[in-house]
Order: structure tokens, then sequence, then C-alpha cells
């Protein structure tokens, strides 16, 4: 071997330990709190250890160019979460650094996490069943009937499957003063978390794939089989259909709820895509009714069914309860599975756990105890100045708010008291706590910040199943507590050291063949309504672009001629019209800065794109990654900042560039959406809303006595002077224009052709009625494609171009009330379809 390569690897050895040396020259761990990064002695543990190894073996150059490539990936495909409150979202802010677990550890971590699931899946059997726990003294009856969570309702029901109150159990872990494991909550209510585990694990092994395939870390997908297939045993039918019932687009968590449909296959249904009728829940779909079989709930229980439960819940299902009696539809996690998240049940588990398993807990809990029994109330009041006080229905460790005596604020002290003296039972004391650290990076090296790691285990036949990894939450700050994603708090990848080597990959496995199938998915009647004004919503934001281009291009734009300035008033009057322009006069900067970007302006390119991106939020199980990327970016386009005064031609380039990306979206939906699926819905809209916008404009620019300007601005805002270029050779006229533009079925742009796809898509749609007469909204449409199909394009008129556009709009009209029906007067499906 020569020396040249021996001097140069030691070179980059001596690069590398220099790097890991000037990360770690400052890290200084809390006295007295466990760090996950240095022991107690002060040395590097082993994970960790190997991990900066790795990780000093790049350039900080490429690093940082690996992180910014992560944070645009983020961005681009809508990895979001909301703060509560709040109307917009807010990119996903996950962590440089994972957090590392050995293998041996997450063994002892497995364990106690499947001991707890199985013993509060237990309890909640018993507390909604037989009650012999209570009978033997073992819970107080006073806690469970005073608690919020308890849903009487749900009392003495038994779900298909085993009768599992529990699906999904989650635990938020921290580790105790002596450097063990400890539980800080149980989550079994709705537990979240484990879809932004999947994001975060797929976006920091995408950047750094190198220090993640050599670390041998534990896939994730197996996992999310698992899972799923656990909740597809749990249904009676062979072939279940498992929907994932959510609040909504603007849920806190509903970006996550996204993920995991689109990565499960779930459908991802709110409360008014469901109906009950005779005890079965199905799924209103553009096809009629198809029954639901399981549903993972991600609401919380008492909003499932406000007949049976909480009268002002709008989220949830009208007889769903008594489904859910009658057996007819599985529900992962039972409503009233918060029970046993309570700080009161903390005080009780250890006895619990001893008296079911005849072993104590492998993960315990903070130290509690409840006010409501005299004895442990007593207790409190006699180390009252060393304990926290919360409310007894509260998770144990939920939000991290305590409150003590003897503090600054005396009111505070006033009230407690008089809470412990009339309403004991509403107050748990716990052990102060002091969260664990870990590392994260501040820029330039790494230093300690609190953490709370919540780790998940699904319920699988014969057992649980729990996932190597988990959902980290963690501070930006060393004195700020991480409760909820916000300001200060981030998100870390929790990586799993295996000793057998890993795959990044994180597809699902599937190792049984189906049997091959070309039918169409489920498409509920509120995503097809979506899908549809994505569609138009697009084309308005694409027609608003044209107009924008025109106005700011040679056409009518520069021109002084006296007929040319009727074509430029016309197209400003156009403008103002559509909502894009508060007044005609000014110059054209100044008036496309309002029609492409205006936030005030209801018919801006602005507005029509966000408003196709909020349809566009509550459809992202079903868009591509690729569809997401680019409508970000042309929002990003249209509300960049631009420097003032902006000339003319900075508004005419960014004009240009938003409309190659709407073509960018028009080919996504046309080459990448399934045709089985909600694309001929995205199709319609667009069609309607061009035929539609193809009407107005001829109206304006085409009518008797336009001008060459005019026709000639026509076809550029139609899209169509090539076409006509290549057809006729003597320049502009008034008829062959009407007819290229209206009439004629082989341009793409013109009204005709929208008209004859529309037909062509309510044929391929599934029919309500069986006795073969078309219905309404194919009856306008084939009336609309025989009288275009007869018109002449020489006596086309004013009144003709009206009456279409109406009876469009008429179409849209018949199109939702058939497809996604509103109201109680609409043509439901479930009246038109015999159940199936």
């Amino acid at each position: 071997m020569s020396a040249v390569p021996l001097a140069a690897s030691e070179g980059v050895g001596a690069a590398r330990a220099e790097r890991r040396a000037r990360w770690s020259a400052g890290y200084r761990p809390l006295p007295g709190v466990p760090d996950e990064l240095l022991r107690a002695d002060g040395t590097t543990a082993r994970a960790w250890d190997v991990f900066l190894d790795r990780l000093s073996g790049l350039p900080e150059d490429e690093i940082d160019a690996r992180l910014a490539s992560a944070e645009r990936h983020i961005h681009n495909t809508g990895v979001a979460y909301r703060v509560y409150g709040e109307a917009a979202e807010r990119d996903w802010p996950l962590g440089v650094l994972p957090l590392i677990v050995d293998g041996d550890e997450w063994e002892e971590i497995s364990a106690g996490i499947v001991q707890r699931a199985s013993l509060l899946e237990t309890v909640l059997a018993d507390l909604y069943g037989e009650g012999r726990l209570v009978a033997a003294g073992l819970i107080p009856a006073a806690a469970v009937a005073g608690s919020p969570e308890f849903l009487r309702p749900l009392h003495g029901v038994r779900q298909p499957g085993g009768g599992r109150q529990l699906h999904l159990y989650a635990a938020d872990l921290s580790r105790g003063p002596d450097g063990r494991w400890r539980v800080l909550a149980d989550r079994t209510q709705a537990p979240s978390g484990i879809g932004y585990a999947l994001e975060n694990r797929m976006v920091l092994a995408r950047a750094l794939p190198e220090v993640h395939g050599a670390l041998d870390v534990e896939r994730l997908a197996p996992f999310f089989q698992e899972f799923r297939d656990g909740l597809a045993a749990a249904a009676e039918r062979t072939e279940p259909r498992i929907g994932l019932l959510t609040s909504g687009p603007y849920g806190d968590t509903y970006g996550e709820q996204a993920v995991l449909a689109r990565y499960l296959g779930l459908a991802l249904v709110e409360g008014d895509d469901l109906i009950v009728q005779e005890d079965r829940v199905y799924v209103r779909t553009v096809a009629g009714l198809k029954r639901a079989d399981v549903l993972w709930r991600r609401v919380d229980g008492d909003f499932v069914d406000p007949l049976a439960l909480n009268p002002d819940s709008r989220l949830g299902v009208p007889g769903l309860v008594e489904a859910l009696k009658a057996g007819a539809c599985v529900m992962g996690n039972m409503p009233g599975a918060g029970l046993v998240e309570g700080g009161w049940l903390a005080a009780y588990l250890p006895r619990l756990a001893e008296h079911l398993f005849g072993r104590p807990l492998r993960l315990p809990g903070l130290s509690t105890w409840w006010c409501g029994d005299a004895a442990q109330r007593a207790e409190v009041l006699a180390r009252a100045d060393a304990l926290t006080l919360r409310p007894a229905a509260a998770p144990a460790q939920g939000a991290f708010t305590n409150r003590t005596f003897g503090g600054r604020d005396c009111d505070e002290t006033a009230r407690l008291l008089a809470i412990l003296r009339d309403r004991p039972g509403d107050l748990v004391a716990q052990e102060p706590v002091q969260l664990s650290t870990a590392p994260v990076w501040d820029g330039s090296g790494l230093v300690p910040r609190p953490f709370v790691l919540r780790v998940f285990a699904a319920a699988v036949p014969g057992g649980w199943a729990v996932m190597p990894g988990g959902f980290c939450r963690i501070s930006d700050h060393a004195d700020v507590q991480p409760v909820a994603m916000g300001a200060g708090v981030r998100a870390a990848d929790v990586w799993v050291l295996a000793g057998r080597g890993g795959d990044a990959a994180q597809s699902l496995p599937r190792p049984d063949q189906p049997s091959v199938r070309r039918v169409q998915g489920l498409l509920p009647s509120r995503a097809a309504d979506n899908l549809f004004w994505l569609g138009r919503y697009l084309e308005r934001a694409e027609a608003m672009l044209r107009l924008g281009v025109c106005l700011l291009s040679g056409t009518g734009a520069v021109s002084r001629r006296e007929e040319d300035l009727g074509t430029h008033a016309r197209l400003r009057g156009l403008l103002h019209a559509w909502g894009a322009v508060p007044s005609t006069f000014g110059p054209p900067a100044a008036l496309a800065a309002h029609a492409l970007s205006g936030r005030e302006a209801w018919g801006s390119a602005l507005a029509q794109v966000s408003a196709a991106r909020r349809n566009a939020a509550s459809l992202r199980e079903r868009l591509s990654f690729e569809t997401w990327r680019a409508l970000s970016a042309l929002l990003d386009v249209l509300q960049r900042p631009e420097a003032a005064p902006a000339s003319e031609a900075a508004w005419l380039d960014r004009a240009e560039r938003a409309l190659e990306l709407t073509s960018a979206l028009a080919g996504l939906a046309q080459e990448n959406m399934n045709r089985a699926g909600g694309w001929p819905f995205v199709d319609m809209g667009r069609r309607i809303e061009r035929a539609i916008n193809t009407c107005r404009l001829a109206a304006v620019f085409a009518a008797d006595g336009a001008s060459g300007d005019d026709l000639a601005m026509l076809l550029q805002l139609v899209d169509s002077r090539i076409s006509y270029g290549s057809r006729y050779l003597l320049g502009v006229a008034l008829a062959p224009v009407r007819d290229m533009v209206m009439l004629d079925p082989f341009n793409p742009r013109s009204v005709a052709f929208q008209v004859e796809r529309l037909g062509e898509h309510l044929a391929g749609l599934p029919a309500l009625r069986q006795d073969g007469l078309p219905e309404p909204q194919t009856r306008l449409v084939r009336r609309l494609a025989g009288e275009i199909a007869s018109a002449e394009a020489a006596i086309l008129s004013a009144a003709d171009l009206q009456s279409w556009e109406t009876r469009l709009w008429a179409i849209a009209e018949a199109v939702g009330a058939r497809y996604f029906p509103g109201g109680s007067d609409a043509a439901r499906p479930e009246r038109l379809v015999a159940l199936a």
C-alpha cells in the first residue's frame, strides 16, 4: 500500500475526530438528571458513540445540505401539524438528531409496554363489564363513576373478535433519577404520534442513509403491517373494509391521519361520511352505501355519537353506539377507553398488577395519591410542599401544568385547599417530574435538552406488538417541557439498534399474494366533492393566470391603436368583473399584482390556489407527493413577496412560472391518478369550469363586430393560437374563431370538447337507478351536447352563449346533488339504492 492513501486516511480520521471533539466540547448534562449521550461516569453511550462516529464521516457542509433538503421535502410534501386554535398549518419541526436506544434496553422497554397494555385492557374490560375489581375494593367506585371518561352507554358492550377495548396503546416515557425508564402517562383515548413517527423515519433515513444503514436500525414497516392485520382480524368478515375516523382537516393531527390512511390503505372518513341503518355502519360513496366493518377512532370517545353520548358533537355518527352494541362494527379504541388515562388510576396500578398478574410493574409510573381516599389524602396534606396536584380525570402526566401549595399565588393555594375540602376526589397528587435529557443540535454543537418518548403497542391475535421506535418530543430550550408540538418543541426520530442488518425501506411487507382485482376503490361522497372542487379551483386559477399574461404581454398591453385599446379595456373589465382587481384603472404591473397575488381579491389567482390547497388538505391520502409538491410550489410562487416597485417583466415571469405549475398539476392528474378512483371528479370539475370560462370569454371577445385584436386575445386566452394558425393561414376571422373555441370537438380547449368529456365521465360512473333511464345530470349533458353539435358558428348569438353557460352551471349543480349530496332534501344515496 502506498504512503499517499495512508496519509489521506489518517487525514480523514483526524478530521472526524476534530469534528466530534468540537461538537461535544460544551456538552454538560444537568446535575442529577440522566442523559442519553453521557453516562453517569462521563463516558459516551455505546449507541451514540457509533452514531457520532458515522456522522462525523460526512463533511459539515454536506450535512447542512442534506438537512436543508429534508426541510424542503417536509414543506413540499405537506408534512404538517396544526397548533390548537390556529387556522394555518405549520411545517413539521423535525430535529437533526435521532433519539437512539440500544436493542437490549429496548427489549426491557417492550416487555414493560406489553405488560401495561395487557393490564389496562384487563381493567377496561372489567370496568365496562362485570365490575369485579370495584367489588373487591381494588378500584374506588367513586373515581370510576365520577370520571367524565366513563361512558355509561358503553357498559356491557363487547366487541367482535375477542371483545378488545384497546387496539392501540401508547405510553409517554422518561428516565427517573436512577436512570430507569418510567411511565409519565398512559395513552388509551386515541393515541397520536404514530404517523409522525413514520414520517420522521422516512425523512431522516432519506437525509442520512449512510448513517441510518450503518447502525442497523430496526424497521417500522412490519409493525404497521401487524397493526393493520390486527384491525382486520377483529372483524367478522373476510377482507373487511377499514376506515380511519377523523375529526376533519382542521384537527390538530389531521396531517398525521392522512399519512396513516395512505400508508395503511385505509379509508379516511369523517362523521358525515357515515350513516347507521339497521344497526350497521355504512360509508356514503358515489356508488351508494358501502358497509364499514372496522373504524379506527381518532375522535374523542364521547364525540362519536351525538344521540347516545355528547349531543353537541358535530364529529360523530348518530346511532353508532347502537351499531357497536349489535356487534356490527369494530372500533379501535372503544369509546370510553380514555377512562384509564385518568391520574386516579395511576395510584392503583401497582396493586392491580400484583393482583392480576402476580408481579410488579416492569415499567413503573410516577408515585401518585388519589385525594378521594382518606388515607392517601392525609399523606398528601402531610407532604404538601413536596408534591404537585392535578385533575384526577386527566392523564397522569399529561399537561405538565403542576400546581403546588405554598407558592406565591395565594389565591391558587386557597382554591386547591377548597377543592381538597369539598371535592377531594377531583385531585391527585404526584411527585414532581424532572425530565431526562438527550442531545440536540443547536447550530454549532450538541446540548442536552429534556424530552418525552412515546412508545406504541398494537393489539395482534394472541397478544401485543411493540413498534421498534416511537414518537419523541424534545425541547429546543433547557427549561421548556416538551408537551405539545409548537414553539420551542421539535420531533426526533427514534432509532432502535438491532443486531442484524437493517433496511431503510419503509414499505409494508406483503408476504401473501392477494387475488387480482380491477374494481373502483371506496370513494366517499365528501372526497368526491373535494376532488371536483379541486379541479374547478385549479381551472379558475389557470384562467386568471392567462388573463394576467395577456395583460402584461404584447397583446393589448403596449399597442396604442384605437381598436387595441378597446381590447385592452375589455380585458381589464373582465379582471374586475371576476373579482381580481379593484378597478379597471392603473398600470399593468399594479393590476397584475392584484390579479395574481392579491390577498384581499376573492377572484385572484392566489385566492383560487389557496382554495384548491384547502380542498387538497382534505384529500392528502389520495394525492401523490408529487401533486402536493407542485401545489405547494404554485402557492409559494404566487404569495412570494416582490421587491417594490415590481416591474411588468417580473410579474410576467411570475405568471408564466405559475402557468407552468398548473400545467404540471394537470399532467399529474392526467397521467398519475387511477381512472378507477377519484380522477373523473377532478377532470369533470376542470371541464365544467373551463367550459364556463370559455363561454364568458367568447361573449366578451367574440361578439358580433369583434375586432381582430379581440379575436387574437380570445385565442390566446383559451390557448388555441397554434391550433388556429395551423388550420387557417389568412388571419383571424369571427366565424372560424368561434367554431374553434366553441364548437370544434377536436380542440381540447373548446366547449364542445369539454361537454363530450363530461358525457363520457358520467357514462362511466355508477348509476343508482335501476330502470335504465338517464339520471338528471346525464340528461342535461346530452341536451347541451346535441345543441352544440348542431350550432353554426356564423350565427352564434350572445343569447346562445349565455344559455350554454347557465346550463353548464346547472350540470355542476346536478352532479353535486347526485354524487355529493347535502341537506335534508337532497337525493341521498341511501334513499336510492338497496343496501349491500
